[in-house]
């Protein structure tokens, strides 16, 4: 063995090394679970609830902290509410009345505009994260189509070569979910679809860090303009029906006060 190809399998050992120490160090270190919770109708949550491991926020440093700061003025400004259960975990909850504000809201969130208070945060991965929402109404119900495509290759460990060394899902833990009052269906139609999971009216499905995400459902929900129209429908064709059914037509009226007025 020549001293090219000794130095070649030394270097190759030492990224292994490193992706397995750590791997042991940061297993389970990040959890962020991201939920669209449609309560109501057409109302409802956007929750998000992460969980920072102390291994991981002693590794991450203070832009670890200076993220979960910057998270909550972005809820805030969205809104919403910011629960902080301990100093690495928090809740934020925001707050839509329709599909388009969820995905307005959504995609703002996840796509702040850059100011000098968000470079101290630069050294954390970039992530591009989109959401769209199709809609076709059909009188009394409206059917949602949710794509949300997410770039988490950021995450990847890297190599010096650029080649991803291992599957960051043994170190974050990242899930996105669905819930509407009637349930949703997946549609996995493309290879970056990752694995799905239903719990009655809610889907969920598990990310892959280190890959893209594409993900596609169909949930229904009912009209509130549809439901409105066909009340006040029903409401004039009841009042035509007891018009006419249990009061006499006009020209009886009409005719029974004439003859009452001639007759004096």
């Amino acid at each position: 063995m020549n001293l090219s190809t000794l130095r070649r399998s030394l270097l190759g050992l030492r990224h292994i090394c490193l992706v397995l120490v750590a791997s042991v160090l940061l297993s389970g270190c990040v959890d962020y679970q991201v939920g669209v919770n449609f309560d109501h109708a057409n109302s409802g949550e956007l929750v998000q609830h992460i969980k920072l491991g102390e291994r991981f926020t002693s590794f991450g440093g203070d832009p670890i902290y200076e993220w979960l700061n910057s998270i909550e003025q972005r809820a805030r400004q969205e809104g919403g509410k910011v629960r902080r259960l301990s100093k690495d975990e928090i809740i934020v909850t925001i707050p839509f009345n329709n599909s388009q504000e969820l995905q307005k809201k959504f995609n703002t969130f996840f796509h702040p505009n850059t100011n000098s208070k968000a470079e101290s945060v630069s050294e954390l991965p970039k992530i591009e994260s989109n959401m769209l929402l199709y809609q076709n109404n059909f009188l009394l119900l409206v059917r949602n189509r949710l794509i949300y495509d997410l770039d988490l290759r950021s995450l990847g460990l890297i190599s010096s070569q650029g080649n991803v060394l291992a599957n960051t899902g043994s170190i974050l833990n990242l899930e996105f979910s669905l819930k509407a009052p009637w349930g949703a269906r997946n549609i996995q139609k493309t290879e970056n679809a990752p694995p799905v999971q239903r719990n009655k009216n809610q889907l969920l499905w598990k990310l892959n860090p280190g890959e893209l995400n594409h993900i596609e459902a169909v949930y229904w929900l009912p009209s509130p303009m549809g439901i409105g129209t066909l009340l006040i429908i029903l409401f004039v064709a009841a009042g035509f029906y007891l018009r006419y059914r249990f009061m006499p037509a006009p020209k009886i009226q009409f005719t029974s006060k004439t003859a009452a007025t001639l007759g004096q």
